[in-house]
């Protein structure tokens, strides 16, 4: 069986898995794995910047807040569908995406870092600044007669977990497909050596714009995704912190795989989860398994399997 193919059976059956996982989950279960689910998402964005094309970004919780507003400003100010709303916040998060592009990738490396956390924070001081309707650091609820799409009511959970793994698995096959081709292969050798790609006569800073966009637009889904589904639109999810979190579960899962910023989303969150069952500090703890993750597991959790068991693992 060929590589693509294997790739291709593998992930539709770790979308079958979270799906039949449904009917044996307790219902606490549910909700947490839904919200990963959508988190994975954003983690898969931030993958595609990072672990594919090399762009070190501390902007991405801009893209995700873009999306999360544009959801819920459509909903609550303009009176959109449901459905709609969603599609505008990914409109807007792409836009946004664009725009930050288009100015952050002149520059760089650590001067990348720099200049998008720079726009993820005046982005946040916006969402304060505009409290009138963005409703500040309070934030605002999507009532639960907005947050019913094509008649599934997103406010019971388990509607809640079938549509999350729906989109999530979309996103996955499409992330699969996407650096599998030939436009993936390409950001890949952007990663590895952009002079020699540019050499090669590929318009390097197109392609990273690109990439930009439609990561931006992935972050966006997530954070329209995430409103829409646990009712609750906030400023906190435009904070540093969640331009941090999505490193920290490409890091720890694997950069450059497909199947990384899901299992390290899913370790996180758990580890998190549990630990704080016995402590209050559980983030310590949580840090220095990070820490022994990372000195003996370099390339992440499934960059490992890919190096020491299953090569072929895009």
């Amino acid at each position: 069986m060929a590589a693509s193919m294997k790739s291709l059976v593998l992930h539709a059956g770790v979308v079958a898995l979270i799906l039949a996982l449904q009917f044996v989950l307790p219902e606490y279960h549910h909700g947490i794995l839904a919200r990963t689910l959508v988190l994975a998402i954003f983690a898969m964005s931030y993958n595609l910047t990072f672990g594919y094309t090399g762009l070190l970004s501390l902007g991405h919780a801009l893209f995700f807040a873009a999306g999360m507003y544009g959801m819920g400003l459509g909903v609550v100010h303009l009176g959109l569908p449901s459905l709609a709303a969603v599609v505008f916040g990914v409109v807007c998060a792409g836009f946004v995406a664009a725009v930050i592009g288009f100015l952050a990738l002149r520059t760089a490396g650590v001067a990348l870092m720099i200049v998008t956390l720079m726009f993820a924070q005046a982005g946040w001081y916006l969402i304060l600044y505009f409290g009138k309707w963005t409703r500040g650091d309070e934030g605002f609820v999507i009532a639960r007669e907005h947050r019913q799409i094509l008649g599934i009511d997103l406010a019971d959970s388990n509607a809640r977990y079938v549509v999350a793994a729906l989109v999530f698995g979309a996103v996955l096959i499409a992330m699969l497909k996407l650096v599998e081709s030939r436009f993936g292969k390409v950001l890949v050798a952007i990663r590895e050596n952009d002079e020699r790609a540019r050499m090669l006569g590929y318009d390097v800073s197109a392609y990273k714009l690109g990439a930009m966009v439609l990561s931006g637009a992935m972050a966006g889904l997530a954070g329209a995704a995430y409103g829409i589904m646990f009712g609750y639109v906030g400023a906190t999810f435009a904070s540093v912190q969640y331009s941090i979190l999505p490193l920290l579960w490409v890091l720890l899962g694997g950069a450059g795989t497909v199947l990384g910023p899901l299992v390290g989303t899913l370790f996180m969150t758990y580890l998190i989860d549990k630990l704080s069952e016995y402590t209050h500090a559980y983030m310590l703890f949580a840090g220095l398994i990070l820490v022994l993750l990372t000195l003996f597991a370099r390339q992440g959790i499934m960059g490992e399997v890919r190096r020491r068991i299953v090569s072929w693992l895009p």
